[in-house]
């Protein structure tokens, strides 16, 4: 098994009907908040039913699922993440959290953060430093001057 596989799987399971609400619901329009996501039309409950039985594949598979451009394979990526996660020891853990913040890229809407940061990122760190957390607010922070920024200049106010 595979990541190609488990994509593969999704996509089977697409419903255009579903897409289009969710395509809407997360705001995927250009200048939206989640602009150029693209969406399968798969359920949560789909997508954490396709991936039960593969959470043992090496993070090298799971990246290719968390570099989709499919929405639905990037959360099913991240489902996988947290089983690592939980399920590992302390080595294991530390490799989790590492991919994990090495691929925020494409952790890239508020469900996906909401499903994963506070299963790895805050554990990992909960007797560790933690300014990288700092790191991130500011990047965060930084994308959201840069996208507000680009609104502007595409959307000037009349006022």
């Amino acid at each position: 098994m595979n990541g190609e596989t488990i994509i593969n799987k999704l996509i089977a399971l697409r419903n255009a009907k579903k897409a289009e609400v969710l395509s809407s619901f997360f705001q995927t329009k250009k200048g939206e908040y989640a602009e150029g996501d693209v969406f399968l039309g798969v359920t949560v409950p789909q997508s954490r039913k396709v991936v039960a039985s593969y959470t043992h594949l090496p993070l090298v598979e799971v990246e290719k699922l968390l570099q989709s451009k499919y929405h639905e394979c990037r959360f099913a990526a991240l489902v996988m993440l947290v089983d690592k996660f939980e399920r590992g020891n302390e080595a294991t853990k530390e490799a989790v959290y590492n991919f994990y913040l090495n691929h925020t890229q494409h952790i890239n809407n508020w469900d996906l953060v909401d499903v994963s940061c506070y299963k790895i990122v805050g554990p990992w760190l909960l007797d560790k430093d933690r300014s990288v957390l700092y790191e991130l607010l500011f990047l965060q922070w930084l994308l959201s001057a840069t996208t507000n920024l680009k609104i502007h200049c595409v959307y000037p106010s009349t006022s």
